[in-house]
């Protein structure tokens, strides 16, 4: 198969499909011990649990900054353009605010303090839940009216759901939490993992010929689709670095551990549940999948 050399015919379903299945349980089972430790697969951001950011411009190094607010919760310091730094706190008594407030209020002019109650937070944690299941019940909902056949369907659905396990697990090793931008992300990253299964899929069942020769045609257009928004979002990630833009800088590393995976779900998890299925299954579109092989 072109750029990976190997023979599809001379591998077998269960091998096609073993390492995929593997990291995937290995991602089920991060995602457990998260859900178990934070009450949600991915570790939550400031938005959905609440806490204070504060947005200033100063030309001390984060250092100098964490030793000035040592008593107080601080998360993370992360810096922008022209020496903007932006504080994130996590949530505190109203004493402590307070004196927070008159702290950031003496120490640095024109400071701008945002604070996140963790009701609302946990007001935007359910939207954003309920986001994710909709979009993904609405994807698996079209996939089965395109295709009207049980197999082939859950292949590209199991795909996309590894797409999105496998990044949540790497965005957990990784400690990028589950915030508005993250998550918009991970919404992209179904539509991406969607449009690599499809094709390959649609290639495969409409169209006549081996099985060995449609998945060739269908791997060249889908890899040169895939490289094509994986270098897109790899200039948006330098972009975002250079210019310190935090919110793009995170989306884009989410999308590219997302695109990552999904070239080997749709190449090797849905290729071997769509071989399995021409050489098991019964039917007319299971023994048309396999064409003159």
């Amino acid at each position: 198969m072109g750029f990976f050399r190997y023979d599809i015919n001379s591998i077998s379903p269960g091998k096609l499909c073993a390492i995929p299945m593997i990291l995937l349980i290995i991602s089920l089972a991060i995602m457990g011990m998260t859900y178990m430790e934070t009450g949600l697969p991915v570790k939550p951001g400031m938005e959905f649990k609440g806490g204070i950011a504060v947005t200033f411009t100063t030309d001390q190094t984060p250092d100098q900054i964490k030793a000035i607010f040592a008593d107080f919760p601080l998360i993370a310091v992360e810096e922008g353009i022209n020496q903007g730094k932006y504080l994130k706190f996590d949530t505190m008594s109203d004493e402590k605010v307070l004196a927070l407030n008159k702290l950031i209020e003496s120490t640095y002019s024109g400071a701008k303090i945002d604070q996140i109650g963790s009701s609302f937070g946990k007001t935007l944690q359910d939207q954003a839940i309920l986001a994710m299941i909709f979009s993904f019940i609405g994807m698996s909902i079209v996939v089965f009216l395109i295709f009207r056949t049980a197999v082939p369907s859950a292949a590209v659905v199991l795909s996309a759901f590894a797409d999105m396990a496998m990044t949540a697990a790497v965005m957990n090793l990784l400690g990028i939490q589950l915030s508005l931008g993250t998550t918009a992300a991970l919404l992209m990253l179904i539509g991406y993992s969607v449009d690599s299964d499809i094709l390959l899929t649609s290639r495969v069942l409409k169209r006549k010929g081996k099985f060995v020769d449609k998945v060739h045609g269908a791997f060249h257009t889908g890899i040169i689709m895939t490289s094509t928004a994986f270098c897109a979002v790899f200039a948006m990630w330098v972009v975002s670095w250079i210019g310190g833009i935090e919110i793009i800088h995170v989306m884009s590393q989410v999308l590219l551990i997302g695109l990552i995976f999904d070239v080997m779900n749709t190449w090797l998890t849905n290729v071997g549940i769509l071989k399995h299925y021409a050489l098991t299954g019964k039917g007319k579109t299971a023994r048309e999948l396999l064409g003159g092989a």
